[in-house]
């Protein structure tokens, strides 16, 4: 799904193991060697989940984990430990970490709790009734987006077009799937009918100012991502 993950570990065998992991299995990577530096990568980027050390040169990761939060940030946090002991594990978790494993540890168990720490992220904002990407909020209460203080009107179709984006950031969803998803396979309608939706999205979305988020690609289908 492309969803982003920042690795804060000084060893360069970790990072580089799983830099290659995590992007085998789908995800965008982004790696720091010590606590500064991922703190200051942190503050310029919005990843979705954070993976970080203990013991760390500069800036231990309990430091790096209280500032996050501090900052109010709610990405979840994996947090790696060589320790065995229950009082580390509480101290991380008391700083704000949401999950904790113990080195050495076998890759398929982090990946595991990676789409764990994922799920739970999604379901707690769908529980709480809204989904943001970037400044674009989707209410799902009020079936309205929000963008910049703007409420938008969304008609029935607009809003569960907008959904299944919002649900999929960064993902490329291909033209058949959204039909499929959206319309269903018996759907018999106008063929460009997707594309009159997205330009509809897109201009309540912009009013003309703000930057476009639901990206064309050619060929395939569309993406909502920031850049473009």
């Amino acid at each position: 799904m492309r969803q982003r993950i920042f690795v804060v570990d000084d060893d360069d065998k970790i990072t580089s193991m799983l830099r290659r992991s995590l992007a085998f299995d789908g995800y965008e990577v982004t790696t720091a060697n010590d606590g500064q530096e991922g703190l200051r990568l942190m503050q310029q980027s919005d990843p979705d989940l954070l993976i970080l050390d203990v013991m760390m040169p500069n800036m231990d990761g309990w430091e790096v984990c209280r500032r996050v939060r501090e900052a109010g940030s709610g990405v979840p946090i994996l947090m790696l430990t060589a320790k065995d002991e229950i009082q580390d594990r509480v101290k991380g978790l008391d700083l704000g970490a949401d999950d904790y494993l113990v080195k050495p540890f076998a890759l398929e168990e982090l990946l595991a709790r990676v789409r764990a720490l994922l799920r739970r992220k999604t379901d707690k904002q769908e529980t709480d009734g809204r989904l943001q990407f970037e400044d674009l909020t989707l209410d799902l209460d009020s079936r309205e987006a929000i963008r910049g203080g703007r409420r938008i009107d969304l008609t029935a179709k607009e809003f569960d077009l907008l959904h299944l984006f919002m649900q999929n950031p960064r993902r490329v969803l291909t033209r058949d799937s959204i039909m499929d998803k959206i319309w269903g396979y018996d759907y018999s309608g106008e063929s460009n009918v997707l594309e009159v939706y997205i330009a509809m999205l897109r201009q309540k979305t912009e009013d003309g100012t703000a930057k476009r988020l639901i990206q064309t690609v050619r060929g395939t289908g569309y993406v909502l991502r920031g850049e473009g």
